[in-house]
């Protein structure tokens, strides 16, 4: 499990594999702890939407297959960088215990 943490927001945890791949979809490398400065938190949060509302992202949810899109994955983590975004906050990430 991986935890995301920002200032005024609610910590968001997914599984590692969740959260490596979005990691590497808003530009970063898949290390662990990492961290966005609150200059890079903008441009995290524009490659991650950018990504998600590709139609191969909105796959998943059928009738024949129980995964969750990635889309509807990476939602928690938008809505996080979002508020990191306004309050011109960092963001952190690091192995969660939980």
């Amino acid at each position: 499990m991986i935890r995301f943490q920002t200032k005024h927001y609610a910590d968001v945890t997914m599984f590692d594999h969740v959260a490596l791949k979005l990691i590497g979809l808003m530009g970063h490398s898949g290390s662990v702890p990492g961290a966005l400065t609150e200059e890079e938190v903008a441009e995290a949060f524009e490659n991650l939407s950018n990504a998600v509302n590709q139609p191969s992202a909105q796959s998943g949810d059928s009738w024949d297959d129980d995964s969750v899109s990635l889309a509807h994955r990476a939602q928690p983590l938008l809505d996080l960088l979002d508020a990191a975004k306004r309050g011109h906050n960092h963001v952190i990430w690091e192995k969660s215990l939980r």
